[in-house]
């Protein structure tokens, strides 16, 4: 194994801490995420259909500019 790939797993763990703290502390903040304006629900009495493309689109964006940026960081 190389050194990039314990680097890499470093900062991945080091996201997850940091993304398990927010939700832990702030999870009453964020209960817009799943309910944009966007995402596909549909409800009928013994059915539920959920499709959130608007949040999984916003979170991909999210994502692949933090990626972008720490490519260029390091």
């Amino acid at each position: 194994m190389n050194n990039s790939l314990g680097k890499y797993l470093i900062i991945i763990g080091a996201f997850i801490i940091i993304a398990g703290i927010i939700i832990y502390f702030f999870h009453d903040k964020l209960q817009w995420i799943g309910k944009l304006p966007g995402d596909i629900r549909i409800e009928k009495e013994n059915f539920r259909f959920y499709f959130p493309i608007t949040t999984m689109l916003s979170a991909s964006l999210i994502v692949s500019l933090l990626i972008r940026l720490f490519r260029n960081i390091f």
